[in-house]
């Protein structure tokens, strides 16, 4: 697959990455949270302390998919193993960590104030390991492209 190629794929999945973010984030939570406060009245007080949590914990998830568009960009003009991708990734590493450790401590803290429930505690936990699994492969690769690009500069200065 040549390069132009590569990075247009990688930014239609980009954007249809953040079209389904938008549309889990601000129609299918907010109306299965509706639901459950219809269902289980007693619950109804969660209802948007949990909404704004999860909106929350949507923004590093959009951050990274600038940074996503840039690693696309560079990949599309050749420029794959560079230290701009190296620096993207530590980014998007960081984020996906940041926004791993967010998400734990909210749910703890809900579960501490009896604002949730002990299976969604557990089921969260799941999306903390896939969090914390994105932010180790992401820094896995920002340290091989930096490798590689310090290489890469290397030889260019060989004659």
């Amino acid at each position: 697959m040549e390069q132009q190629t590569l990075s247009f794929v990688l930014k239609l999945v980009l954007i249809g990455l953040g079209a389904a973010g938008i549309v889990i984030y601000f129609f299918v939570l907010p109306i299965l949270g509706g639901d459950i406060a219809a269902a289980y009245p007693e619950f109804a007080y969660c209802y948007w302390p949990w909404l704004l949590f999860l909106w929350l914990t949507a923004i590093p998830c959009y951050i990274t998919l600038v940074f996503g568009w840039s690693i696309a960009t560079e990949i599309g003009r050749d420029n794959s193993f560079c230290i701009k991708n190296a620096v993207s990734l530590r980014n998007i590493a960081l984020l996906a960590a940041g926004d791993a450790v967010f998400f734990f401590a909210g749910n703890v803290l809900y579960l501490f104030l009896n604002m949730n429930h002990p299976a969604v505690f557990l089921f969260s936990c799941f999306i903390v390991f896939f969090g914390t699994a994105i932010a180790v492969a992401a820094a896995c690769l920002s340290h091989l492209v930096y490798k590689a690009a310090k290489l890469r500069e290397e030889n260019d200065l060989t004659i």
